[in-house]
């Protein structure tokens, strides 16, 4: 996948994740960048909104919404989903069901409806690429936060078929796990961390090579690998 001329969109792109995302396209040559945010005024880097970064309104959560942006951009070529939320109020005995709900509604129906709107886009221009933010979470469950993990399972499992679904148009389908990252998200944890812009070189750098999977972090790493052994009762596993 080629990212010098390429014309990207990326969610939840303000911030954390999804910022570092738009910055390494455009240090890597992409000529435009979609940022696809709830309040296109939130989208701070003035100077690359003066140059090749597109503020554009997208709450995923909202039909209306990605159909206008998928409107609005034709032209793309890459999609990042990267937009998600936490949904830490709902512990495994603990807390109402919104959070967890909410978590559900963002990061996999919210993927799963911009990924539909934006492959016939992909496929008229080319195939392209579609790349999906994961987690170690997507393997692993924590009663800390069940929904959220729960959500990047199935998020996990969309993203598979969304590889098979997509692979005759010939669009590249992405993976992208990581275990915690530096950023608001998770701020709350007391845990090392990478940084945003690591995990954006990465998938920079998975994309240029047409690979299917990035594997951000050592844990990470280690929880892809145990995928294939007994249930473990020992953390992280």
């Amino acid at each position: 996948m080629h990212i010098k001329g390429s014309v990207a969109l990326v969610t939840g792109a303000n911030r954390g994740i999804g910022r570092a995302f738009a910055r390494a396209l455009i240090t890597h040559g992409a000529s435009k960048v979609y940022a696809g945010v709830r309040d296109p005024d939130s989208v701070v880097d003035q100077s690359l909104v003066d140059d090749c970064l597109v503020p554009l309104r997208l709450d995923v959560t909202k039909s209306e919404e990605v159909a206008a942006a998928a409107a609005a951009a034709g032209d793309v070529t890459i999609v990042i989903n990267n937009a998600g939320v936490g949904g830490v109020s709902t512990t495994l005995l603990e807390g109402g069901f919104e959070g967890a709900r909410q978590a559900m509604e963002v990061n996999y129906f919210g993927t799963w409806a911009v990924s539909r709107a934006f492959a016939p886009i992909l496929a008229r221009n080319g195939g392209g690429a579609l790349v999906n933010m994961l987690s170690l979470a997507s393997w692993v469950g924590r009663p800390e936060f069940p929904g959220y993990a729960a959500s990047k399972a199935a998020q996990w499992s969309l993203t598979e078929a969304f590889r098979q679904g997509l692979h005759a148009q010939g669009t590249l389908v992405v993976g992208v796990h990581a275990g915690f990252v530096d950023t608001d998200l998770s701020s709350w944890v007391d845990a090392p961390k990478i940084s945003a812009a690591t995990v954006a070189e990465l998938t920079m750098d998975a994309l240029a090579h047409d690979r299917l999977e990035v594997l951000a972090d050592e844990a990470t790493r280690r929880a892809k690998s145990a995928l294939s052994e007994p249930p473990s009762l020992t953390p992280g596993r």
